[in-house]
């Protein structure tokens, strides 16, 4: 037994704090596997860093909500293993080096992240390491963690003094009106739920899923993905097995698989872009001069722009967290090329703060896709906020449920209510100008001037880039012309041939 417990320390030397930022799970967990197979304590430790966190994110209430929750869940799953998770408050700086001298620390875990700031941290904390001789291993990998492995826990008496911190600690409100619970065992016991519908998962195709629908037509999976409660590459290997099982299934980039793969696609040119979540200084954005109106900007975020479908849609963000992709985009064309002309680095941070899946990548990504700044060019193509919602709810039943005041309008006004005579709106219960604002825009005038607004940019942009281009710069563009001359060559001799004969 002495020997055993020998080679035992000889193999695991280290005393570890496995610092948890967004991997707030036990499966799939590559870090925390390499924290345990090479230490004889581990110490799990979140550091709650406001100071961090709100200089670096926009967190919203329900945001919070969903964090605490996972934290508590995680908690509890360690609870069943014999361990505790360590909640920490305050700078992560001084938190961490107070505790790797009281606890005598040798090794910090943490996952590797693409994230600017959670790099910027690392370096950091990389930096303390070498000041106070702790050595540090952040790891990207596709190893399982193996529950059944055991480490000795820190000491019991250390649970109470790092608990997670309820909301009023944090003074945020005491409830989540939220239909998400954060957490690993959440996030899970969804995932199973979707995957055992085997030919929802072949057959589904993201376009096909209805924007305006009271309940998700999607997995709902993206909160869980963002937090770290639920693996991306547990969820995309679970699918590999589905599809090889199938004898049709759905294609990327509609696919299951190929939402996963545009995530990926988002994190990569995220990683390798400075200033992604910017308009200046992003070499990949369309510099555009969007207007700057506080007060259109504050009706589009509090649900008054008159039109109900996006005032709907903006209700549902701010009280559960969550909307389908394609109520994003219609909210996010509305407020930046489509109607109001308003920058989406403003959309972006309403986002930030009130989406619980809330993703640096993700949303910066589609915040500029939608705003035709990169990625998407096709900017003649506008989401009316009237139509589009017509189209999948014709009863607005969406509308009625998420803005109440205009539940009692007939079908045909329910999406453009100014349109219904003052008899019909005193029946309906609902004065248009005065208990629901009239349209902020004439839809059909602010998108016509707003393309041409667009249009105007790109044939600036490309003037520029034509007079300041250098094709001897460009092998690609070279080539081209030589192909070019090439082939115009062979037929001026084909020619001369032809005439001669």
């Amino acid at each position: 037994m002495k020997q055993f417990k020998g080679l035992r320390a000889a193999r695991m030397p280290h005393r570890t704090i496995h610092l948890f930022r967004k991997g707030l799970r036990l499966h799939d967990h590559p870090a925390l596997l390499a924290a345990l197979e090479s230490s004889e304590v581990v110490y799990p430790v979140y550091i709650l860093d406001r100071k961090f966190m709100t200089s670096v994110m926009h967190i919203g209430a329900l945001r919070w909500h969903f964090l605490l929750q996972s934290l508590e869940d995680l908690q509890k799953n360690l609870c069943r293993l014999g361990s505790h998770l360590l909640v920490i408050q305050g700078e992560y700086e001084p938190v961490l080096r107070e505790h790797v001298q009281k606890w005598n620390i040798t090794q910090v875990t943490l996952d590797a992240e693409m994230e600017p700031f959670y790099k910027e941290m690392e370096a950091n904390i990389r930096c303390l390491g070498e000041e106070l001789g702790f050595e540090v291993l952040s790891v990207v990998g596709h190893s399982l963690y193996d529950t059944k492995r055991k480490c000795r826990p820190p000491d019991l008496d250390l649970t109470e003094c790092y608990r997670v911190p309820l909301p009023a600690d944090l003074k945020i409100p005491p409830e989540s009106i939220s239909p998400w619970r954060g957490g690993e065992t959440e996030g899970l016991q969804r995932l199973e739920q979707h995957l055992a519908d085997q030919g929802w998962v072949a057959s589904f195709t993201k376009p096909r899923t209805i924007p305006n629908s009271l309940l998700p037509s999607t997995t709902g999976l993206s909160p869980y993905f963002s937090m770290g409660c639920v693996s991306v590459r547990t969820f995309f290997y679970r699918l590999s097995n589905i599809y090889a099982q199938a004898k049709h299934h759905s294609l990327p980039p509609v696919s299951l698989q190929g939402q996963l793969l545009w995530r990926e696609f988002f994190y990569t040119v995220a990683s390798a872009t400075p200033n992604f979540t910017k308009m200046a200084g992003n070499p990949i954005c369309l510099q555009i001069s969007w207007y700057e109106d506080a007060e259109r900007l504050h009706k589009w975020k509090t649900a008054q722009t008159g039109f109900p479908w996006i005032d709907a849609i903006m209700t549902q963000l701010r009280q559960e967290g969550w909307i389908h992709h394609l109520a994003r985009h219609a909210a996010a064309c509305f407020l930046t090329r489509g109607d109001l002309w308003i920058s989406w680095e403003e959309g972006m941070k309403v986002f930030e703060e009130l989406l619980l899946d809330a993703d640096y990548s993700i949303n910066a990504g589609n915040w500029m896709w939608l705003s035709a700044s990169a990625f998407f060019h096709q900017y003649t193509r506008i989401f009316c906020p009237v139509r589009f919602g017509k189209r999948t709810d014709p009863e607005g039943q969406y509308i009625r449920k998420y803005l109440p005041v205009l539940k009692n309008f007939p079908s045909k006004y329910i999406y453009e209510p100014w349109t219904a005579s003052e008899e019909e709106q005193k029946q309906a219960g609902c004065i248009i100008g005065k208990d629901y604002p009239f349209p902020m825009v004439d839809h059909k005038e602010a998108s016509n001037h707003n393309l041409q607004l667009m249009k105007h940019v790109r044939e600036e942009q490309y003037r520029t880039a034509q007079l300041t281009r250098d094709d001897t710069d460009d092998p690609m563009e070279m080539k081209l012309k030589r192909d070019h001359s090439e082939e115009n060559v062979t037929k001026a001799k084909t020619a001369r041939m032809t005439e001669q004969t």
